[in-house]
């Protein structure tokens, strides 16, 4: 939880809770995240629960380990340890599982996978991307013992709290699991949960994703990570986009729909990621000529200029949403 002198700092540099103030608060040294990806696969994709995945979702473009032949897990970590040190001084490291959902398969192959990624002395913690719908208790039991010695987030992918959106964009699940997996998340106690939303998914007006920002933050979660809907080729949206049933956001568009929902979200809560990303020639739409950097500075400029920060809107309890 931010302290109020820590507050005071991000409300006066970023209006918004960032992660980088986050783990200063909580290491002495400069931490960095390493991403992996360990060969999992997804129930949206290999027909257990659907086929050919949410309609936005090209993995590779947002995760560059996706276009590579797949490395063991050590190599990969010593590699991305190896540049972030040369690239940023980054001193100790965060194993972030990525790509696709890395709770899917047996505990027996999680507990290795995720054992390989922590064989490095300079990795002090672990992340684990996943969906809300594969999450089992006795995943959540091997997590746990994670935390006797390491900072450990699971990083559960929604997008939306409204059915009618989850199953316009083919997530495969619905609200209620999420919120099952959170609460059970919740109880077991030292893991921190962040999650992921998407503003302007098809369908959606401000008020739904305002209703989204709401729901989230009064469940308690730990961290948040905010993308703009963008288009990536191979991806069955970008069929949508092309025929003109999709419109995406405009820059400025989106940086009022972001300081919006930060507004509505507790201080408490860490925003790690506050605009989607794309590597390579994946982008299709939409294409801004502001960097990220131009955007998170428009973020806290937008905030100033409404004499405005995170939180600022947010009352404690809101009633779960259907």
């Amino acid at each position: 939880m931010t302290t109020v002198s820590n507050q005071k700092t991000w409300l006066e540099s970023h209006r918004y809770y960032p992660f980088s103030a986050y783990l200063r608060e909580n290491f002495s040294v400069k931490i960095h995240k390493v991403s992996i990806h360990a060969g999992f696969t997804c129930p949206n994709r290999d027909g257990l629960v659907g086929v050919g995945g949410c309609t936005y979702c090209a993995n590779e473009s947002f995760s560059p380990n996706v276009r590579e032949t797949i490395s063991p897990i050590k190599e990969q970590v010593e590699k991305g340890v190896e540049y972030l040190k040369r690239r940023y001084g980054a001193e100790r490291f965060i194993a972030y599982f990525q790509a696709f959902t890395n709770t899917y398969a047996d505990v027996d192959t999680l507990k290795t996978r995720y054992d390989e990624a922590l064989l490095n002395n300079d990795v002090i913690g672990l992340s684990i991307g996943t969906r809300p719908d594969c999450i089992t208790d006795e995943i959540l039991a091997l997590i746990h013992t994670y935390t006797k010695k390491y900072h450990v987030w699971v990083e559960y992918g929604l997008q939306s709290i409204h059915d009618r959106t989850l199953r316009m964009v083919n997530r495969g699940h619905d609200y209620k699991s999420f919120e099952d997996a959170v609460i059970r998340t919740k109880n077991r106690g030292d893991i921190k949960i962040c999650v992921h939303v998407i503003l302007g998914l098809p369908g959606e007006d401000r008020n739904d994703m305002m209703e989204t920002a709401q729901a989230v933050s009064s469940m308690g979660i730990d961290g948040i990570k905010l993308h703009h809907l963008y288009i990536a080729k191979n991806t069955a949206m970008a069929e949508d986009y092309a025929k003109g049933n999709i419109k995406t956001l405009e820059v400025e568009e989106y940086v009022s729909l972001a300081c919006d929902f930060l507004e509505r979200i507790s201080p408490d809560i860490v925003v790690q990621r506050l605009v989607g990303d794309t590597h390579g020639d994946s982008l299709i739409a939409p294409v801004w000529k502001a960097n990220k950097g131009d955007v998170f500075a428009a973020i806290t400029n937008e905030l100033k200029h409404r004499n405005s920060y995170q939180g600022s809107k947010y009352t404690p309890s809101y009633p779960t949403l259907p």
